[in-house]
């Protein structure tokens, strides 16, 4: 799948051994910007084939001129349910649909895989990102409803494919 920024087409593909430390730059930058870079993360970065792809998982990468641009998780949680995690989008590639291209992406991938369900946490501060997921169909699920993984998630969101 591609997606034109002003300058240049981007790619949308499934990891490869390689994209570590893209995965792990494109993630740490954001959440060190925007929220916070909590252990769980920093254990899934470190090795995310371990802590991803190994537990049944799958990562994405955007790449634009064959540089990363951006990324996405789907973690398994179930036969049936993936969580959307670790999506970035560098900064100065941001405001170009780069992020709802992903998304629409990762949609496509899940439903690929099985999927009936997606979940995703998030933080109240990723207001753009909240509106993104709303406008493709995510729905907001009470905290009760949810074992949060991430000690500052306050947004819980669903998608039934």
């Amino acid at each position: 799948m591609s997606v034109k920024t002003p300058s240049v087409a981007v790619r949308l593909r499934p990891f490869v051994p390689g994209d570590e430390a893209a995965f792990r730059r494109l993630n740490e930058d954001w959440l060190t910007k925007l929220v916070v870079l909590e252990d769980a993360d920093r254990a899934v970065l470190e090795n995310p084939v371990k802590n991803i792809v190994e537990s049944g998982g799958h990562i994405f990468m955007a790449l634009a001129n064959d540089r990363p641009i951006g990324c996405f998780a789907l973690l398994r949680m179930g036969p049936a349910e993936f969580e959307l995690a670790k999506m970035a989008v560098l900064e100065e590639e941001r405001g170009h649909g780069i992020g709802r291209k992903m998304l629409q992406y990762a949609i496509a991938q899940a439903k690929k895989l099985g999927a009936q369900r997606l979940h995703l946490e998030t933080n109240r501060k990723l207001a753009n990102a909240i509106h993104l997921y709303e406008s493709v169909g995510f729905h907001h699920v009470p905290r009760e409803q949810v074992i949060p993984r991430h000690t500052i998630a306050n947004v819980f969101m669903r998608m039934e494919l």
